[in-house]
């Protein structure tokens, strides 16, 4: 792409894209850091001879800190945005992750996964909302960019624990992470606060839908069934598809954690692809199809061979991972103005899912082991279904 030298047209989408990849980045380390925390859980349940209960007990913490968080913060953010408590969201996970390192007894182990779900709650609204001011009117590439940087860091937080984290103490090198989101995020934070003081000289006009208030709040009730299916489903194989696949296949660590990146890999690859197509096709039509297009495929997985299951988990992940960033757009669309409350309502509702059922699967997987809870969660995508009672939106500027 030719930059004009002169005029600031060019100028400005260039601070845009810049501004979009940078908290992209953010994101990507945010998530490295929360993603690590799953994959050590087999060296936290050999040091501390936990129960997979307490192993989901560990996650609920983390995960239901932020999802709680996140709607208080993104409504506060839109009456008040606070552009500096980006890096400030880093510093948290920082202090967490030392307190992972070097913990000795099994509270402490929670009261660090509390601070680094702190500091997803307090990134993930203002960096969302950052992400749309930055988009230029494309939300849905822009919001999968931004999405994508998490989606990656989640992928790439197992194979650096494979790789580097043999020992619980060597999680405290992982803070130097923290340490870059901190430098990144001041510079977002610097374009975030002089763009709201531009914002505040002129008039800005936003997306009207005219749908009645009763359609919005059934529509986003039907995003919050779709988001359960979604995440109940991805619970299980985040925090379990490494036991499962030790179990029934008798791998390795090393290699369930490899099995654990492809899918993770998948959904990093479905999520590039599904703001993009979101903004061509619309975000209803992508939602309808990532949710139930992937049930076939959840359900023959418990049955499959070791080739097939890494196979068919890269599928599994490239489209269930699509929904995400048009579930985000759509919400943002029948909610006008309130960008930062549906960024922290649908990221909270990620975190808040997946903290209940990485508890609830847990126990489910205690009891009746990683086999049946699999085929259990494999019919879960069926509540896709209900993707039929969202509504067609046509906007105009108000």
């Amino acid at each position: 792409m030719t930059i004009p030298k002169s005029g600031t047209a060019g100028q400005v989408e260039t601070t845009f894209i810049s501004i979009i990849f940078a908290v992209s980045c953010g994101h990507f380390l945010n998530d490295v850091m929360q993603s690590m925390l799953p994959a050590i859980y087999p060296i936290l349940r050999n040091n501390y001879g936990l129960t997979f209960l307490q192993i989901g007990i560990i996650t609920a913490v983390y995960q239901m800190t932020g999802s709680v968080l996140q709607p208080l913060i993104g409504f506060y953010t839109d009456k008040k945005p606070s552009p500096y408590s980006l890096p400030f969201a880093s510093a948290s996970t920082m202090v967490g992750l030392l307190l992972l390192a070097n913990a000795h007894h099994y509270y402490i182990l929670l009261i660090g996964s509390a601070f680094v779900g702190l500091g997803s709650s307090i990134f993930h609204p203002e960096a969302s909302r950052v992400a749309r001011l930055a988009s230029g009117g494309k939300y849905g590439i822009a919001q999968s960019i931004f999405q994508v940087g998490g989606n990656c860091g989640s992928a790439i937080g197992p194979v650096i624990a494979a790789a580097f984290i043999s020992q619980q103490q060597r999680i405290g090198w992982l803070s130097l992470l923290a340490f870059f989101g901190i430098i990144i995020l001041t510079f977002v934070s610097h374009w975030y606060a002089n763009n709201l003081k531009r914002r505040l000289t002129k008039k800005t006009s936003a997306n009207q839908h005219h749908l009645p208030k009763a359609k919005v709040r059934n529509a986003i009730f039907v995003l919050v069934g779709l988001m359960f299916a979604k995440y109940v489903y991805m619970a299980s194989m985040q925090n379990y598809y490494m036991f499962y696949t030790m179990e029934k296949f008798g791998v390795s660590l090393h290699q369930a954690q490899l099995l654990l990146f492809l899918y993770l890999g998948g959904i990093a690859i479905g999520t590039i692809f599904g703001g993009p197509i979101g903004d061509r096709i619309g975000a209803r039509t992508v939602i309808w199809v990532s949710i139930l297009g992937v049930f076939p495929f959840t359900v023959i997985l418990p049955y499959v061979s070791l080739p097939f299951t890494a196979i068919l988990t890269v599928i599994i992940g490239m489209i269930l991972a699509s929904a995400f960033p048009a579930i985000v757009v759509f919400a943002q669309e029948l909610m006008p103005g309130k960008v930062g409350t549906v960024a922290g309502l649908f990221f909270g509702l990620s975190f808040g899912i997946g903290a209940l059922s990485a508890a609830a699967l847990g126990r489910v997987m205690d009891i009746v082991g990683s086999q049946t809870m699999f085929e259990i969660c494999s019919y879960m995508p069926a509540l896709g279904l209900i993707a039929v009672f969202l509504p067609k939106i046509r906007t105009g500027r108000a």
